[in-house]
């Protein structure tokens, strides 16, 4: 079991909030916060404010505390699904690097250790959006001598693991007609084809009225030519068990200051699926976590989003802690409280409609912690449960998480993106304007109503669209989204202050699909990730369709450069209405056909002369197209009996002292787990 680090805090120097003179600071506004951290390659590290942390109870302190290790326990557990010899190479490069007793200025050095640092945003050695494997800048003869002159034990394997980008190329293929498994380097799977893989879960499906998520939690491998499945559990010989036995332990220290009975219960649950791995036991977690929403501190962890499986089944393990902003949740609770109203007037069939919206419960959060498949590159909303019999009988829940937005907003001021990429002022304006308040409403729309919205029909399940169903229910909640935030009822409720407030919306949204993104995408490459297709999917099809006489929207030419034009903001929202039906059609009826037609048509090619003009004109402004996050630090302070008498928060950290801190006390797994 791992030693709780409880450190008595010292009077330090930190950035943001901490110490002054000795004090320990209470808060800081935003405009005084230090949001950047670090840069290298293509991603900016930033940090992120936790506001009204010091005004919580002692109780609700610690709580957030031992959920926040249970949190950080995760870590290993992500690397090794992301890919086998993924923990053996952070290991590796980290001793090289705190061994390393050469000139850290010298050119080679310098390109490992930028390296490592892509090796930790990326949890593994595959970029963490694209899935395309990267390799070192430094060379292979200077890493061998340096492992050599360090004592860093190595072999040829694993050089040509780090070394040959032949090797293991691809994270997660989404390639059509080719075998998932067999090319994708994730380590969901062992020894097994694409086909044997689904006759298996086709075998195990459960078929019940309150079914198991089978696949959620293990790892499918080929022994002696049968399937084997090696559950995630602390029990018997369970995959991971070295990591989720310290998540139980301090889920056990969470219990002691659990705020009510409902949250107990959440937490029991979890504790007792770690070390069983029975989904039975997840489906009464799920439920219960969905229950809880009198808790002012809440949390999420454990094998959740199916991003990372080829196959959309088995979930990485991630974890955030958060606590109820209590001001901003008034605008998710007024969606959440006419959910009804736009399940009825959605522009989809009546038959994929639900007739009750049950439980939908939307807030905004403030992070408090960020772990596993969430850190440090996170989502900015958050929908769960994902099993969707829970979501109809039970509800869901949606949250906005409020302290990241506000960093990503306010390290991207004044970059210069709405200067090159924007047609006029006219749309700088509104995005200046509007822009901060509609991406919000965005989120808000997409996570609490959109991924709550519809419904499958008898039969169909998350199996139906195989490799394109994280893409189409992506572009589902989104479209949902676009399309209402341009609907009076918006205004009328007090979500958005006019009805020009969403233009900036829809203009960024096509604009950023159909052509900005592609900033973050190599060039020659396809756009593999399922957000970057959802977006690309909705902002080509409407061009697509657009009327031929007077197009809706277009993109134009000026002075060799290319924008988006709209012409019609309404008939923008006619087509996404149009696409919403046809999306949600594909998704509650299983139509894995069309799918395949949808997302091959307008979600994956990229046109290649475009892509060189935009990269040419993004590269000199100089901005990382990803962010990601260090997360604070939480000191316990104790009293003469050992007792924990207050938990301070510090902001000092830097990226790669966070990252070998981490290593040194969060990491038990085996390099390769077998």
């Amino acid at each position: 079991m791992k030693k709780l680090l409880l450190i008595l805090v010292a009077a330090c120097s930190l950035v943001g909030c901490g110490s002054r003179d000795g004090k320990h600071v209470q808060s800081v506004s935003p405009e005084e916060f230090e949001y950047n951290v670090d840069r290298f390659y293509d991603l900016a590290i930033l940090r992120y404010r936790v506001p009204d942390f010091e005004s919580l109870s002692l109780e609700q302190k610690a709580l957030v505390y031992y959920l926040s290790e249970a949190a950080l326990w995760g870590r290993d557990i992500i690397y090794d699904q992301n890919g086998r010899y993924n923990l053996r190479v952070r290991r590796t490069c980290e001793a090289l690097y705190e061994k390393y007793e050469g000139d850290r200025q010298e050119e080679q050095f310098m390109l490992f250790e930028k390296y490592l640092k892509r090796v930790w945003f990326s949890n593994g050695i595959h970029h963490h959006y694209a899935a395309d494997k990267f390799v070192p800048e430094c060379s292979e003869q200077w890493f061998r001598a340096a492992c050599k002159e360090a004592g860093v034990e190595l072999n040829d394997e694993l050089v040509r693991v780090i070394f040959d980008p032949t090797v293991m190329p691809k994270r997660i293929c989404q390639d059509a007609g080719k075998d998932l498994l067999l090319n994708s380097a994730g380590n969901y799977y062992e020894g097994l084809t694409q086909a044997e893989a689904e006759a298996w879960y086709e075998q195990h499906k459960d078929t019940s009225d309150e079914p198991r998520w089978i696949g959620l939690n293990s790892k499918l491998v080929k022994r002696d030519g049968q399937v084997v499945e090696r559950v995630y559990r602390t029990e018997g010989d369970g995959l991971y068990r070295e990591a989720l036995a310290h998540v139980v332990e301090n889920l056990e220290k969470a219990l002691e200051y659990a705020e009510n009975d409902e949250q107990r219960l959440v937490i029991k649950k979890l504790i007792e699926f770690n070390r069983t791995g029975d989904l039975k036991t997840f489906n009464k977690y799920a439920i219960a976590w969905v229950r809880d929403l009198n808790s002012h501190v809440d949390f999420v962890n454990g094998f959740t989003e199916v991003y990372g499986d080829p196959l959309g089944i088995t979930g990485a393990w991630e974890s955030m802690v958060n606590f109820k902003n209590v001001a901003a949740t008034d605008r998710t609770r007024t969606l959440s409280a006419n959910a009804q109203w736009f399940e009825d007037n959605s522009p989809t069939d009546k038959k994929y409609k639900k007739k009750e919206c049950r439980g939908v419960s939307a807030k905004v959060i403030t992070a408090a912690i960020l772990a596993g498949d969430c850190y440090p590159a996170t989502p900015i909303g958050i929908n769960l449960p994902n099993a969707n019999w829970i979501r109809k009988n039970y509800g869901s829940k949606s949250v906005t998480i409020a302290n990241l937005t506000e960093a990503y907003y306010m390290a991207s001021q004044g970059d210069g993106m709405n200067e090159e990429f924007y047609l006029s002022d006219e749309e700088r304006r509104l995005a200046k304007e509007y822009g901060a308040l509609m991406s919000d409403v965005h989120v808000d729309l997409h996570e609490c109503l959109g991924h709550g919205s519809g419904q499958l029909m008898p039969g169909v399940g998350k199996e139906s669209l195989r490799e394109h169903a994280s893409t189409l229910e992506e572009a589902r909640a989104d479209l949902f989204s676009l399309y209402y935030m341009a609907d009076p009822k918006l205004v009328e409720l007090g979500i958005v202050p006019d009805e020009e407030a969403y233009k900036t919306q829809y203009y960024h949204q096509l604009l950023n699909g159909a052509m900005t993104q592609l900033v973050r995408v190599e060039l020659g490459k396809n756009i593999e990730e399922s957000h970057m297709r959802d977006r690309a999917l909705i902002a080509r099809w409407v061009l697509a369709h657009v009327d031929s006489v007077k197009p809706e929207a277009e993109i134009i030419e000026r002075e060799g450069k290319h924008y988006l034009r709209v012409n019609d903001y309404q008939g923008v929202r006619r087509l996404f209405g149009q696409l919403l039906a046809i999306v949600q059609e594909v998704v509650s009826t299983g139509d894995y056909e069309q799918a395949c037609q949808l997302v091959e048509d307008y979600a994956v090619k990229v046109d290649q002369d475009l892509h060189r003009e935009l990269l040419a004109r993004y590269q000199p402004l100089g901005i990382a197209p990803y962010k990601g996050f260090v997360n604070p630090v939480y000191q316990p302070v104790l009293d003469e009996q050992g007792k924990i008498k207050d938990i301070l928060i510090r902001y000092d950290e830097g990226y790669a002292e966070q990252h070998l801190r981490y290593s040194r006390d969060y990491s038990v797994l085996p390099d390769v787990n077998d």
